[in-house]
């Protein structure tokens, strides 16, 4: 029997209509889907109602993949592909499987030949690249750097000075409740010259890219707060 395939289904990085940001082509492929695995069912099942399978939410079944999930857990995972079925991976915003726990489950596919279909959808870490202004023709996503203010510090030093010597756009992200300490430690650990883009709250309605000197950015600061954030910058 042949196996199911994976799906990886984009969703929209904030509130809005889903339309805007999901294309017609993957909304046309939800309604074949009946078994999704999501980060947290409560917004998998706002974001499939908002999609199109509104009064459908109680024919699907779900399974929860996050950062809590054991490797036994994942594993259980495994017989949803039995039927031949497709099943649909779901990330809280964004790209599955893009710094998000779903990786995992692309994994254990890879490795017992499931075959695994990416759709297009939005990226916060390529919009916030491709609207920066910095060099997309080299980059590194560096995901979450430590907590601690000292070891935060230091990997922001390590991370400027990779970019200085390959000319790359370092990427990070953050929790969105400390968003704005981690801006802090980029203003005090950077070079005045540094170039710093900040983007917030993409294809929402208060968007905020910008970027400017380390320098710039010191004679006023914005407050982030707790909107999702993507953090760049090239020296």
């Amino acid at each position: 029997m042949n196996k199911g395939k994976l799906y990886l289904i984009p969703t929209p990085l904030g509130d809005g209509p889903v339309e805007a940001v999901i294309p017609s082509g993957v909304l046309g492929i939800l309604p074949q889907i009946k078994c999704f695995v999501v980060e947290e069912v409560r917004t998998a099942r706002r974001f499939l109602s908002a999609a199109g399978l509104k009064g459908r939410i109680e024919e699907l079944s779900f399974h929860t993949l996050n950062e809590h999930s054991s490797p036994s857990d994942v594993k259980a995972l495994l017989p949803l592909f039995d039927s031949g079925a497709p099943v649909g991976l779901l990330s809280e915003a964004g790209l599955p499987a893009v710094a998000d726990p779903g990786a995992r489950l692309v994994e254990l596919c890879h490795r017992h030949g499931i075959e695994v279909v990416p759709l297009s959808g939005p990226s916060s870490l390529m919009m916030a690249l491709m609207a920066s202004g910095l060099n997309g023709q080299s980059f590194a996503f560096a995901g979450y750097i430590p907590v601690k203010a000292e070891d935060r510090r230091a990997a922001l030093r390590r991370l400027e000075k990779t970019s200085s010597q390959l000319q790359q756009t370092q990427i990070l992200i953050e929790t969105p409740y400390r968003n704005d300490s981690l801006f802090a430690d980029i203003l005090a650990t950077l070079s005045p010259q540094t170039r710093v883009c900040i983007a917030a709250n993409i294809t929402c309605s208060d968007e905020l890219i910008r970027t400017k000197s380390v320098q710039e950015w010191k004679a006023a600061p914005p407050s982030i707060g707790k909107r999702p954030c993507v953090f760049l910058f090239l020296v």
